[in-house]
């Protein structure tokens, strides 16, 4: 039973601000015990393994105590604040009376719909119980399990005077194989059936007396290192994340790289052009926005490269749709945000998500929606004055575009060796669904529209 309180305690636990993440460190507490606090109001600030999240209370009260400090990593659905809520809108366990005997069947009681979390969406469970098992049924069940299971049992066959213990047939044979008796096993199965690794725990029962206790060791005396010749940075967050993404996607996908070095001369006087233009007023325009839109125009006429490899399925899936990741260098690491539905898009209106898109970066306020479901990532090495390199696919993706400096260089145009803007551009994709020539046509038309973007018109 329950009971109601003028002032009862709510726990808000960490939500899954993401998607399957299952942890979060505390980087900010913004209340403290004894605050009032409004549904809405943002209590703290999260890092997790895709970005930094503002977690508001989504209830009304007053701060009771706050369960971990900052620096924490908490689990996710791990109560982190409890808050004093006015009005009794809570109720408070009390103490259940003890259960009277439960009748042979009884009759099944409505799901009760339990309070929802941002994060972690509707309970699906329900509270109905199953119909006691009675002698009767139980017998029935077995009869019927060993008719269709006619083998003989772990010892070569069937016990006289005793039930026959149930069991698959390969069960029975691991039994035989140890010269374990299945009467001896105490199943965990589902209706009593014995299952391997009750059979392994059998053996395990019977070797353990055997063996001599070791003796647990001592704690190892923690690593001592020089803190003024040497620093450690614990692994965590945006960084962890990273990490197991790029080997994930390193040792998954068979990764081949192409190079192409390109004039841009008349791509940089386009620059300046859009930026004295009225259209551009007040919006980022810089060579990666026209090398976004090269690659969006390569897409269009090659849509195969952006695909996806589904291993469980053994398909590859050609997304009809592109959401363009751009490469960030944050302070808390590297992240790839992306920009939905990136082909639909008017050059102001990519040059406006494109701003949008690193300042937040920049902030650390980029949400973990705007790192999923990308298809193709552009990432630029260029602004660190390095000429190009050798990207890794993020996951789930097909094709990588590193971009690398522009710089004047001798370059042979109209017959004559003149200094042009040049840079070299790479290009890595998953040989299991890109082969080497649509590799190489993608890459051969990001590279002609950046020498002449006139064709920025005559192909779009």
């Amino acid at each position: 039973m329950t009971t109601m309180t003028n002032a009862s305690v709510r726990e808000f636990k960490m939500p899954d601000v993401g998607e399957g993440l299952t942890e979060a460190e505390i980087l900010k507490w913004y209340v403290q015990p004894g605050d009032t606090v409004t549904d809405g109001q943002v209590v703290c600030e999260v890092e997790t393994a895709k970005a930094a999240v503002e977690l508001p209370i989504p209830y009304d009260g007053v701060v009771r105590e706050l369960h971990f400090p900052e620096g924490t990593t908490v689990d996710v659905g791990t109560s982190i604040i409890a808050v004093a809520v006015a009005g009794g809108a809570v109720a408070e366990e009390a103490p259940a009376p003890a259960p009277a005997e439960e009748p042979a069947e009884p009759a099944e009681k409505p799901a009760a719909r339990k309070p929802v979390l941002v994060g972690y969406g509707v309970s699906t469970s329900s509270t109905r119980r199953r119909p006691r098992r009675t002698p009767a049924t139980d017998t029935a069940a077995e009869q019927a399990t060993v008719a269709a299971q006619p083998e003989l049992n772990g010892h070569g066959a069937a016990a006289a005077g005793r039930e026959r213990p149930l069991a698959k047939p390969p069960v029975r044979k691991l039994a035989k194989d140890l010269g374990v008796d299945l009467a001896s096993v105490t199943p965990t199965g589902p209706d009593g059936i014995i299952t391997r690794e009750d059979v392994h725990a059998a053996v395990a029962a019977v070797e353990a007396p055997r063996e001599q206790p070791t003796p647990v060791p001592a704690p190892a005396a923690p690593v001592s290192y020089d803190t003024a010749r040497e620093t450690r940075i614990p692994i965590r967050g945006v960084r962890k994340a990273t990490a197991a993404a790029v080997v994930g996607s390193a040792y998954t996908a068979p990764h081949v790289t192409e190079f192409v070095t390109v004039d841009v001369t008349r791509t940089m006087k386009l620059v300046e052009e859009l930026r004295q233009d009225k259209e551009f007023t007040g919006l980022r325009v810089n060579p990666l926005l026209l090398i976004a839109k090269a690659l969006l125009v390569a897409i269009r006429r090659n849509p195969d490269i952006n695909a996806s490899w589904d291993e469980a399925a053994q398909e590859i899936v050609v997304k009809h749709y592109v959401n363009l990741g751009i490469a960030a260098a944050t302070p808390r690491g590297l992240i790839v945000p992306n920009i939905k539905d990136a082909h639909a898009k008017t050059l102001p209106q990519l040059a406006e998500s494109l701003g949008e898109l690193v300042s937040t970066a920049r902030e650390g306020k980029t949400s973990p929606a705007a790192m999923q479901a990308g298809t193709v990532t552009i990432t630029n090495v260029g602004v660190f004055g390095v000429d190009t390199g050798t990207p890794i696919l993020n996951q789930g993706e097909s094709a990588i575009l590193a971009v690398g400096a522009i710089k004047p260089q001798p370059w042979v145009h109209k017959g004559k060796v003149k200094p042009r803007q040049v840079t070299t551009l790479a290009l890595s994709f998953d040989h299991r669904l890109v082969d080497g020539e649509l590799g190489s046509k993608v890459l051969a038309d990001v590279a002609a529209i950046l020498e002449n973007p006139k064709r920025l018109i005559t192909w779009a």
